[in-house]
């Protein structure tokens, strides 16, 4: 599948590749935006920050908040919704389809889901695998890998 790999220097430019993110996805009409990204790094590795990029490119001005307590927070950009999930928390797989959170999956949307691993096979396979690593001499490092047509698809556009 589709893969793409980007040093960013800083916050602001995890910001900025988020937006362009936003960007790419503003562009498809909103009733055929379905993308799941999975997020995965340590904490501080700016998986909230590329999130909060990816809003600012999908014209939300609002504030952004880490969904580490409440676990999910979702945010109206126009006709679109984003769901920025933040499983850390979450005691038993079990807990994800209790929590009612399998719902979040049906239908047009953007989901982000950090530390997916603790919703075991109840969470639904992505279409995105974002990995986000520090750099040793600063920044980080983020690799996107697309896992279905549909993340190839938006993938594609990313890049080029």
């Amino acid at each position: 599948m589709q893969q793409v790999s980007q040093f960013l220097s800083d916050e602001a430019a995890t910001l900025a590749f988020g937006e362009a993110i936003g960007r790419v996805i503003a562009g498809v009409p909103p009733a055929d935006v379905r993308l799941h990204a999975n997020l995965i790094g340590d904490l501080g590795a700016g998986k909230t920050t590329l999130v909060r990029g990816v809003l600012r490119g999908l014209g939300y001005a609002g504030r952004v908040k880490s969904p580490t307590y409440p676990l999910l927070e979702t945010y109206k950009a126009g006709d679109l919704t984003l769901a920025h999930f933040d499983l850390y928390r979450l005691e038993t797989p079990e807990a994800f389809v209790e929590a009612g959170f399998e719902e979040y999956f049906v239908g047009p949307g953007i989901r982000f889901v950090e530390w997916p691993d603790r919703g075991g096979s109840f969470l639904p396979s992505p279409d995105w695998c974002i990995t986000l690593n520090e750099h040793p001499d600063g920044g980080r490092n983020v690799h996107i890998e697309a896992q279905t047509a549909t993340g190839a698809n938006l993938l594609g556009q990313l890049s080029s």
